[in-house]
């Protein structure tokens, strides 16, 4: 297994707590220099927040964190691909990088509820210089995601 499947993995285990905490599946972590800085889940229902997305808490706290070359050398990583929302937070904080489990287009043929738009379009669109790399184990995610939203 790659460091980046390890981290993935990690990611969709955050997912699973989500839901166990009575959230949506997603989960997101944040490596700098090598070392996981900080995880995420999602708690858009225990916050009654829409935002609370857990790629846009890391994009916050990246932001606020890390110089502008830790940012650059940055990678998230998530379970699922970021929606447009995350993703342009990811690209206004910096953030070198992005690896995901599952892509939004997988994700939207099943609940029909994601917005299916790559992340790597609203970087390019963006002008971003961030790199998006994913699928890299969509199997594994959309098990969970099929498991709470239902196959």
């Amino acid at each position: 297994m790659t460091i980046d499947q390890e981290h993935v993995a990690r990611t969709i285990e955050l997912a699973e707590e989500a839901v166990e905490d009575g959230n949506t599946p997603f989960g997101a972590l944040l490596v700098v220099d090598g070392e996981v800085r900080r995880e995420a889940k999602n708690t858009t229902l225990t916050d009654d927040d829409v935002s609370a997305h857990p790629e846009l808490k890391l994009a916050r706290w990246a932001g606020r964190e890390l110089s502008a070359e830790e940012l650059a050398d940055c990678t998230m990583y998530a379970s699922t691909e970021p929606c447009p929302m995350c993703t342009a937070a990811i690209h206004y904080a910096g953030i070198g990088r992005v690896v995901f489990g599952v892509a939004g287009e997988t994700l939207h043929e099943l609940t029909g509820g994601a917005i299916p738009i790559p992340a790597a379009e609203v970087i390019r669109r963006a002008d971003g210089e961030a790199t998006v790399e994913g699928p890299i184990a969509t199997e594994a995610a959309m098990a969970v995601h099929e498991a709470f939203f239902g196959a």
